[in-house]
């Protein structure tokens, strides 16, 4: 079957000016225009429109969707897997938040009591949604669908007083840096715990540690701009000299 950009859009639930901007940036175009000069789109490009869809309810941007769906080793089955994988994984994170508001409600209306660590537990699955929009992606390229799995498990998992070390270690970790930074030496006493502290702070999110895997995340901090911000946001270069003192620590180059 065949679709105008009207149609196709009155499918989709999307507007006519969202389909036409795919098409000049790329990411659709119509399989033909009519003599009319009508956009037509068939089988392929719905399909193709659905995984857009899928890609955009998860957050991942549209020049990094563009990416993906053009790339010519690109398999619609296996993207179709992976959706129905983080969306399970996105359904539970949001189960476990509705449950906490509404156990809190009992809790304020007198129907029930709730330990400190129920108390979080909803927050903790909004956390990981969050990253999930933000580094979800390249996180899974880097380092597989299973240990994305298994560190959010962990996370999820958390005592109260491990989350705590967890969330005073990254305040360390960049309190240190921003000391170790001002000596300008990787290498130095300063660089070195804050690279110990970093592991440290890994540990509580990581199922399981390696060198390899922490001077590679190190590297991400410098190649994707996003977090290049983060670290760098104080005082730029702050990325690049984390990397070097980890590389450092870790041996790893």
């Amino acid at each position: 079957m065949e679709y105008t950009v009207k149609k196709l859009g009155q499918l989709a639930g999307i507007s006519t000016r969202t389909l036409r901007y795919y098409d000049e940036i790329g990411i659709l175009k119509p399989a033909r225009i009519n003599s009319s000069g009508y956009r037509i789109y068939g089988q392929k490009e719905v399909d193709r429109l659905q995984q857009i869809l899928f890609y955009r309810e998860l957050g991942v941007s549209l020049e990094n969707i563009a990416e993906i769906v053009t790339a010519p080793s690109f398999d619609g089955a296996k993207a179709l897997r992976e959706h129905h994988a983080r969306l399970l994984d996105k359904r539970k994170q949001l189960n476990e938040l509705i449950a906490n508001v509404e156990k809190t409600i009992a809790v304020a209306e007198g129907r029930m009591t709730m330990t400190d660590k129920e108390k979080f537990e909803g927050f903790k699955a909004k956390q990981l949604e969050e990253n999930e929009k933000k580094y979800g992606k390249e996180i899974r390229e880097k380092y597989g669908e299973d240990t994305v799995k298994k560190s959010n498990e962990k996370f999820m998992n958390m005592t109260q007083e491990e989350h705590e070390e967890a969330t005073r270690l990254a305040g360390e970790v960049a309190a240190v840096l921003a000391e170790a930074f001002k000596t300008g030496d990787p290498a130095g006493e300063l660089a070195q715990k804050a690279a110990d502290l970093h592991k440290r702070w890994l540990m509580h999110h990581w199922p399981e540690y390696s060198k390899e895997a922490h001077a590679g995340l190190a590297q991400m901090y410098v190649d994707d701009e996003r977090f290049t911000k983060y670290y760098d946001a104080e005082q730029p270069g702050t990325a690049a000299f984390l990397r070097d003192a980890i590389r450092i620590y870790t041996g790893v180059q």
